[in-house]
């Protein structure tokens, strides 16, 4: 499985950004300027967090950090490295379309992460690697939003991560 994390420009103290699950929008999402992680390839590990006491996705092998993650919030300030996931961003939700697993459109933040955990889980569970590409929005340049991951950092964070777990 590939996720993709599309930066915006920094305002102010918060960064937004898109996340894609196999190349398909799935959420919005929000980091903390100063605090996000760095923009490379991480593998990506559904774990038990023993702060939020629940599974949540972790990201591994970030450099000098540990324990970041993808989780609700609503504030740059509800992040100190994790990767914060927003509800679908509605102002009257039409409650008719959702069911037990809310489409894009009716999800709340919870929804989110509950919808991106259980994906994660299930391919996790299926001994698929679940690969998170981070990109910096930056125009002009041949790292901007469509360039993919080099293959060969891929693989050598790939191989540096699976020592680490």
């Amino acid at each position: 499985m590939y996720l993709k994390l599309i930066r915006n420009k920094a305002k102010s103290n918060a960064i937004t950004g898109r996340l894609t699950i196999n190349g398909c929008f799935f959420c919005n999402t929000l980091e903390r300027v100063g605090y996000q992680i760095l923009a490379l390839c991480y593998s990506v590990r559904v774990t038990h967090s023993p702060r939020f006491k629940r599974l949540l996705p972790l990201v591994c092998g970030v450099p000098q950090k540990t324990g970041i993650r993808f989780h609700v919030g609503t504030k740059p300030e509800h992040s100190t490295g994790c990767i914060l996931v927003l509800g679908d961003q509605i102002k009257q939700p039409n409650l008719s379309c959702c069911s037990t697993t809310p489409p894009i459109g009716c999800r709340t933040a919870a929804d989110v992460e509950n919808q991106l955990t259980d994906l994660l889980l299930k391919a996790q569970n299926a001994h698929e690697e679940i690969i998170l590409e981070v990109t910096d929005f930056r125009p002009g340049t041949q790292y901007g939003y469509d360039t993919p991951c080099p293959p060969e950092l891929q693989k050598h964070t790939i191989d540096s991560n699976r020592a680490k777990l």
